[in-house]
């Protein structure tokens, strides 16, 4: 098993985290609302997909505009399974009846590829992330380095999709047993990211539907972030699974496909509601200055930050999460 010996020398870094705003924008007057306007300042933004209802080009703007008007340093964007016009080969195939087209327009996914890779959103600080893994200076002098991964498993025939019994985030001799290794930009083994920055939940954490209580989150996935253990894994996807756990990994390296066999203690992050509400996030702190510091290589943060309700009301708080990142050579 891989070992990390913590560098004396890190920074201190806010990571303001939002998934699954479907083109809401932050409200200025409504009740009991904790995603409202101003949003707090952080030194990394994460968006973990679904910025659209689906993947329209209006919506696009308006999510670009409202990630613009929030102040961080770097601003990270993943897509979803809602944003069907950024997966190339689902719009070729859907796009037309999801959009209401009277044609099939083959112009589209470069307009919206565009509009998170142009000029405009370069000058918002925004930066679009397609699967693999990503390394950033940040202002404040750390370095940081996300794997991202638009995927999840199969849902309702929507974008960026596999099927359940395919592994998309292991190489082939650490795929999960019995399934069909996919991998083209599989996740990296531990200590090479700092940040899993998916749409979908691994198995098991924050994955929970309603009604029926059934875990709907990928197994391959929670393999790979069992083998990546970042510091923080932030998601989105299902809505009624916003919520923060701090888990602690088995040791070891085995293809277990049993989440037991992953997961040794999962420990729910308590969030006192009025507070998010008047501050507007939920905020948790695993920085060395906290009461429970983070042990990297031991431990990850798991992150469901949808904004959505189940009914899709943006009325769920974002997180705001301090945590040490290594100052960048």
């Amino acid at each position: 098993m891989s070992t990390f010996t913590a560098s004396p020398s890190t920074v201190k870094t806010r990571f303001l985290i939002f998934s699954d705003t479907h083109n809401a924008t932050p409200i200025t007057d409504a009740f009991n609302p904790s995603f409202r306007q101003p949003q707090p300042k952080a030194d990394v933004l994460l968006h973990c997909g679904d910025l659209t209802m689906v993947g329209k080009l209006h919506e696009y703007e308006n999510t670009l505009n409202m990630l613009a008007g929030i102040e961080a340093g770097l601003k990270l964007v993943i897509a979803g399974n809602h944003d069907i016009s950024l997966d190339e080969t689902f719009f070729n195939r859907k796009g037309q009846y999801m959009h209401r087209l009277q044609e099939p327009d083959d112009t589209v996914h470069a307009q919206a590829k565009e509009i998170w890779t142009g000029d405009k959103a370069r000058a918002a600080g925004v930066i679009y992330l397609e699967e693999g893994t990503h390394c950033f200076t940040l202002k404040n002098g750390a370095k940081l380095r996300v794997y991202a991964s638009p995927y999840q498993p199969e849902f309702c025939d929507w974008a960026f999709p596999y099927f359940r019994n395919e592994d998309r985030y292991n190489p082939p001799h650490l795929a999960t047993p019995g399934a069909v290794p996919i991998a083209v930009n599989p996740a990296p083994d531990f200590p090479a990211a700092d940040i899993m920055m998916t749409h979908g939940p691994p198995m098991g954490l924050r994955d929970k539907v309603f009604p029926g209580n059934e875990h709907v989150g990928c197994e391959h996935l929670l393999r790979a972030s069992r083998r990546c253990k970042p510091r923080l894994h932030c998601f989105g996807h299902i809505h009624e699974g916003w919520g923060a756990e701090m888990v602690r990994w088995k040791e070891g390296d085995e293809l277990d496909t049993e989440w037991e066999k992953h997961v040794q203690e999962s420990q729910y992050i308590e969030v006192d509601e009025l507070k998010a509400t008047e501050e507007r996030v939920a905020f948790v702190d695993i920085s060395k200055d906290s009461k429970k510091p983070l042990e990297f290589g031991k431990e990850t943060l798991m992150i469901n930050a949808s904004i959505m309700t189940v009914t899709y009301r943006p009325h769920q708080a974002p997180w705001l999460v301090d945590l040490d990142l290594e100052k960048a050579a």
